[in-house]
């Protein structure tokens, strides 16, 4: 019997409310929700000038000292949107060290895919603001324009590399990630792309802790957090692949919906349904997984939901890890998924184990999307 084409996962950046790298962000989860109090002025550089912390309901986690320009130099950051700042850094992080090994007779088959539940709900905010404060014509700013667009951060990207292969921006809500690499992984597989920089991206803001502080989802006791991470995929069977850096390979990815109204058993039924189609993908049983990097753990009805389905398909798993990535982060949203991926290979490199060694990543929305991940632990921890 043939092995299932996979794709290899040979590097990786990691924005997180937790620090820059794997490192930080796999020791958080270990401490389990342990961050400090954010910084006047990361709370400042993410909009929040003269914000009393205190008396907001919701904790605010930044990513602590991100200076863009330390990653992407100072030049054409003016006018990009957080958003679009977060996500290069962590596609430049990525690719530390191996664009020597992307020549340019292969920038046209290498492309971004990431994936982002908005884009930037500041920019948005600002730019249609604006519309109402300026003069008639509504003399708004067209610099202002491109931090609006979805595909802002991937395009933007893309260009400052001459990456000229497939480039996707993928809206699904807190299934944003997930739904990216999913696409990355039949991009690779149909053999329209050679090596592909997937992910997601999250920012944090005004907008965006306003809207999760009125709608509710998260109480009033929990954390709205951002972040980024991005992962440089290639095709398992190409000549490509054939490096000492392998990391992990995604050996399948299912995605699906359940429509909430019916109740949470419902939806829950369905992350179980995707879960058992991946394995089967992927060519192995629930009793091979050995770590699960669950979602919706900071929010404690979903975090039931996410738990009964992956019960359901998995069984009793005895000695299966769970690493509770929202309960560090707080809710990343549309970048949950790839921070949560993130966490996976940093538990890997931190940890003994043997290559083959089987992890799940498994998602549930608010909306009723479920997903989820099977990855391969590689050569290279």
């Amino acid at each position: 019997m043939n092995s299932p084409v996979t794709t290899d996962i040979v590097s990786y950046g990691v924005l997180s409310p937790a620090g820059a790298g794997p490192k930080a962000l796999i020791e958080a989860v270990r401490e389990g929700g342990t961050l400090a109090e954010a910084h006047p002025e990361d709370l400042a550089d993410a909009g929040f000038e003269d914000f009393d912390q205190g008396a907001f309901p919701l904790r605010l986690r930044p990513v602590p000292g991100f200076r863009p320009e330390e990653y992407l130099g100072r030049k054409g950051l003016r006018n990009h949107s957080r958003t679009a700042k977060l996500g290069m850094a962590a596609c430049e992080m990525a690719l530390d060290g191996l664009m020597e090994t992307i020549p340019e007779e292969h920038r046209s088959r290498t492309g971004v895919v990431l994936g982002s539940g908005t884009g930037s709900a500041r920019a948005f905010g600002e730019f249609f603001r604006e519309t109402y404060e300026q003069q008639r014509p509504y003399l708004v700013s067209p610099a202002l324009f491109p931090g609006i667009l979805m595909n802002c951060a991937a395009s933007a990207f893309a260009m400052r590399h001459s990456f000229t292969g497939v480039n996707a921006s993928l809206a699904g809500g807190r299934l944003s990630s997930l739904t990216a690499l999913r696409y990355a992984r039949n991009s690779l597989i149909n053999g329209y792309s050679e090596r592909l920089l997937a992910g997601g991206v999250e920012e944090l803001s005004p907008h965006t802790a306003w809207a999760w502080q009125r709608g509710g989802a998260l109480g009033t006791r929990g954390a709205v957090g951002e972040g980024s991470a991005v992962f440089v995929m290639q095709r398992s069977d190409t000549a490509l692949s054939r490096s000492p850096r392998t990391l992990a390979s995604v050996a399948a990815c299912e995605i699906g919906f359940r429509d909430p109204e019916q109740g949470p058993l419902t939806v829950a039924a369905g992350l179980a349904l995707c879960v058992r189609d991946a394995l089967k993908t992927a060519g192995v049983t629930a009793d091979d997984v050995r770590v699960v990097s669950a979602g919706s753990t900071g929010d404690h009805g979903w975090r039931a939901v996410e738990a009964r389905g992956r019960a359901q398909a998995l069984g009793p798993a005895a000695g299966v890890e769970v690493l509770r990535v929202q309960d560090a982060l707080g809710e990343t949203y549309s970048a949950s998924g790839a921070l949560q991926l993130a966490a996976l290979l940093g538990h890997w490199g931190t940890t003994d184990g043997e290559p083959g060694e089987i992890g799940l990543v498994t998602s549930v929305g608010h909306d009723g999307m479920v997903g989820c991940l099977v990855v391969r632990r590689g050569t290279a921890h």
